[in-house]
């Protein structure tokens, strides 16, 4: 199932703007793998997240476009527990830039079949966990422009608690807890939002509309004790929480000039 042109090609982003959305995503941010630039919530020391609504249940839905390719490994997303950490990035060890969620204590989680090799337009990723779920390949769901992906229902333990929402530990987005340019992501990412408690399906964040994958205002959705919506209007403040939680996230390497105009929804 290759993704870089049979499913990345019905993502919104292709020429966008103008009446086509009823809503519409006016910036993103830039991340640098060469300068390591990302977001951490967490990540410096101190502050950690706090009490999860629900530790075994949990959304990240995320609009991402690709700087480059041909790179070992690119976090998009880490949760860190002092000991190990879980990653969910691209991958290209095998030379196929794969996308993959695993490794930690009870998560083996897997590959994707197909490649993301599409560096010219956006696509919409989801991941959603469901430990509780009595059926394995239940607990994790990844989706992308709407479309479950197959291959991630390997071995994970029922129960488990999800290392991106547990108390105490760090989250970073566009890289790890390593300052390592091996792990870090190239490409831009907008509307990045985090739901504590809830496995959501994508039309919790996206519609279908002429068969393209489009993005609707999450303004209304129930976040959670440890969720965040990241709209990066503010250059100043790129890392703001405007779910009402203010669950705010630190920057590092990331300066005004990492808010660009590029988005699912308009052209740069």
């Amino acid at each position: 199932m290759p993704f870089s042109k049979d499913i990345l090609a019905g993502s919104s982003g292709q020429g966008g703007g103008g009446s086509f959305y009823d809503y519409e995503i006016e910036q993103s941010v830039r991340f640098d793998r060469a300068d390591i630039s990302g977001l951490q919530w967490g990540g410096t020391g101190s502050n950690t997240l706090g009490t999860p609504t629900n530790a075994d249940k949990y959304t990240w839905s995320a609009w991402i476009k690709r700087g480059q390719l041909g790179n070992l490994y690119m976090n998009v997303l880490h949760g860190h527990t002092g000991g190990n950490g879980i990653n969910a990035a691209f991958d290209h060890s095998a030379g196929d830039d794969t996308f993959g969620v695993g490794t930690s204590a009870g998560v083996e989680g897997g590959d994707t079949s197909g490649v993301f090799r599409d560096i010219t337009g956006w696509f919409h990723l989801v991941i959603a966990w469901d430990t509780t779920d009595g059926t394995n390949a239940n607990r994790l769901k990844v989706y992308v422009n709407g479309s479950e992906v197959d291959s991630f229902d390997d071995s994970i333990s029922q129960n488990l608690d999800v290392a991106y929402n547990v108390s105490g530990n760090r989250h970073y987005i566009g890289r790890n807890k390593a300052d390592n340019s091996d792990y870090a992501f190239d490409g831009y990412m907008a509307e990045i939002n985090s739901i504590d408690g809830q496995q959501l399906t994508p039309t919790s964040f996206g519609e279908s509309k002429n068969g393209i994958w489009i993005p609707k205002d999450t303004a209304d959705l129930t976040f959670g004790n440890n969720g965040y919506r990241l709209k990066f209007e503010n250059a100043s403040a790129l890392g703001n929480d405007s779910s009402g939680n203010n669950n705010d996230f630190g920057v590092h390497n990331m300066g005004t000039d990492h808010q660009v105009l590029d988005s699912p929804t308009f052209g740069s």
